[in-house]
């Protein structure tokens, strides 16, 4: 092959792979019987730019096995790959060719190695490539800030960027970022601040980190404000931008706002389209999240998980199930948040066959030990009235965190293992595993269940006193059921008067429902009077009271009661309902609906069982199988 025809053909193969023609490149680098460095080049780097890290390995091998001579450009786009690809020990090995290449003086090389020891979270070996590059230039100092940001060494990360000879754009939008990654939104409006009084206008990444930003705190006001900047300084197009700012307004429920905008992108990317969806699910909008589910051009893993968690948090666990199915019949492997999204609908179903069937999917797919799994098998199991099966899956998750200890005190707390929350208690605080308010939520209800009003009460009052957590409604409202349920009315009621700013309706009835349980009037018909007039439009004062009187055998203030409620048209609305699992299927019963087949045979045997009830000497003979 000719000098000019080579150069002619290496020109072709860069042409066709930044016009995105890959498979044409490949094909006449393939053909090629004779390659220089330059072309062997070529190819890599268009491997490279088409984010194919494993390509550009492979080639590089193939180029050295041809015996061409690798150069800093050869270089450059292999390390990039090695650093795409966190492959550590494949970057050390192209250092140490790079030396003894004689290339590592050359200032894009070092620049790549101290990019890819960043990426490759090897912090200290990046800094010292750093510091023995003697001709550095804004990239290398963008490289090493960007690597001791992606190790969270970000108290390192500022002194280098106050330090910093000359500051660009890149160089800010690498320290807002990680700004916008940690916990304190405030940090990050702060650096902008700083961005902002420096010349920095922003670009397309600058306003997506802060929108994301923006999207932590708890005023939309500062989000608003950026939204307005946007649009001045002509950004408002930019589909990342439009994409953070779906979710910004999606998580301040400016649904309306976040409709105007989909509609208003003429481009819109597979992003935008999953935020519109998680979007109107949050709103309730399950019919329009479906229309767009189907309108759709592409879905992805974040599509359907999206749907699924959008159907389960709407309280409809049977259709989350269908599509987390659908989802692996349409070729698409289950991730992580698929399965937690799923596995939260059948805790919201308590229906055992579901939870199991996820169970098996998630050790098939290698999720079973994954932490947001993990917890959410628990607290599906816990659900399910499988306790055991839920201190399993707790007892194999090796990291533990809060919702993991939360989810094992809370299934304790609902079948009534009081003592067993308490020492999970104790062992999670030993595992410096700090207590939030959930914790004390139900450690209060596991107290309440069985009895132990001394623990809860000392739980109650550790809470400000030990953890710096406050008591809110949820917390006073448990107290007060706890000992409305033992029987302490007089101090059930002086604990709801004490706490007198928190939710006195959840109080009222706690005390109201004790009452009833222990005859006493007196507290429960004053109960009974404030919830009626918290709430005259609701039938649960009435109806409560009404029991309370009827099982005092106070007839005609029962019926007092029952025509107030009448005479202000309040009708019970919710019936009671129950249900069970029996043989793969749920059997539901509803209050006043008849619609099992089996209805003759449940109430004969409802009168059997009361019976035996009342007369234990009663044997009930077995009877003969037709």
């Amino acid at each position: 092959m000719s000098r000019l025809h080579l150069i002619s053909t290496t020109s072709k193969i860069v042409y066709l792979s930044r016009s995105g023609n890959l498979p044409a490149a490949q094909e006449l680098f393939d053909e090629m019987r004779d390659r220089d460095t330059i072309a062997w080049n070529a190819m890599l780097a268009a491997y490279s730019r088409s984010g194919l890290p494993s390509r550009t390995l492979s080639l590089f091998s193939a180029m050295r096995a041809s015996c061409t001579s690798p150069d800093p450009f050869s270089f450059t786009s292999v390390l990039a790959a090695a650093a795409d690809l966190r492959y550590l020990r494949t970057g050390e090995k192209l250092h140490s060719l790079a030396l003894r290449s004689g290339l590592t003086s050359n200032v894009p090389v070092s620049n790549t190695l101290v990019d890819m020891y960043g990426k490759c979270f090897r912090p200290s070996a990046s800094k010292k490539v750093f510091e023995e590059t003697a001709a550095r230039n804004e990239v290398t100092w963008c490289a090493l800030l960007h690597g001791l940001v992606t190790s969270g060494l970000l108290l390192e990360a500022r002194k280098l960027f106050d330090n910093m000879p000359v500051r660009n754009l890149f160089a800010c939008n690498i320290m807002l970022m990680a700004f916008a990654s940690s916990d304190d939104p405030e940090i990050t409006i702060d650096f902008f601040g700083e961005m902002f009084a420096s010349g920095f206008q922003g670009d397309a990444l600058t306003f997506t980190a802060l929108f994301n930003a923006c999207a932590e705190l708890y005023d939309s006001s500062f989000g608003q404000m950026i939204h307005a900047l946007t649009i001045r300084n002509g950004w408002f197009g930019a589909v990342e931008i439009n994409n953070s700012l779906l979710s910004f307004s999606s998580k301040f429920d400016f649904h309306g706002d976040a409709l105007k905008i989909f509609e208003s992108m003429e481009t819109r990317s597979q992003v935008s389209w999953n935020t519109m969806i998680d979007s109107r699910m949050k709103f309730g909008a399950m019919d329009e999240a479906l229309k767009l589910f189907q309108n759709a051009p592409e879905i992805n893993i974040v599509t359907w998980t999206s749907m699924i968690a959008g159907f389960a948090r709407n309280g409809h666990g049977e259709e989350a199930i269908q599509y987390f199915v659908n989802l692996q019949r349409n070729s698409h492997l289950p991730d992580e948040f698929a399965l937690g999204a799923v596995l939260h609908a059948c805790a919201a179903l308590t229906v055992l066959r579901n939870g199991l069937m996820v169970h098996g999917c998630a050790i098939r797919h290698g999720f079973e030990q994954f932490l947001y799994v993990a917890n959410g098998l628990g607290n599906m199991y816990a659900k399910c009235g499988e306790i055991e099966s839920c201190g399993e899956v707790f007892d194999g998750i090796e990291g533990k965190d809060l919702v993991s200890w939360n989810v094992m005190i809370f299934g304790f707390a609902a079948h009534g293992l009081a003592q067993k929350a308490l020492k999970a208690y104790g062992n999670m605080v030993a595992s410096r595993i700090y207590p939030d308010k959930l914790t004390f939520l139900g450690l209060l209800m596991a107290c309440g269940h069985t009895g132990f009003i001394g623990e809860g009460m000392l739980i109650l009052s550790a809470m400000e006193s030990v953890h710096r957590v406050s008591p809110e409604a949820d917390h006073v409202t448990c107290a007060v059921d706890m000992l409305a349920r033992a029987g302490y009315l007089n101090q059930a009621a002086n604990l709801a008067d004490v706490f007198s700013g928190v939710r006195k309706h959840d109080c009222c009835e706690a005390l109201l429902g004790g009452s009833a349980v222990h005859g006493d009037v007196s507290v429960g018909e004053r109960a009974g009077e404030q919830l009626i007039g918290m709430d005259p439009e609701e039938e649960a004062g009435y109806v409560m009271l009404s029991n309370l009187y009827c099982f005092s055998g106070r007839w005609p203030e029962a019926e007092t009661v029952r025509r107030a409620m009448a005479g202000k048209g309040v009708r019970k609305k919710t019936p009671g309902c129950s249900w069970i699992e029996v043989r793969d299927a749920l059997m539901v019963f509803v209050s006043g609906v008849c619609s099992l087949h089996y209805t003759v045979d449940v109430h004969n045997m409802l009168l059997v069982l009361g019976y035996e009830m009342r007369n234990p000497s009663f044997i009930i003979l077995p009877l003969e199988k037709d």
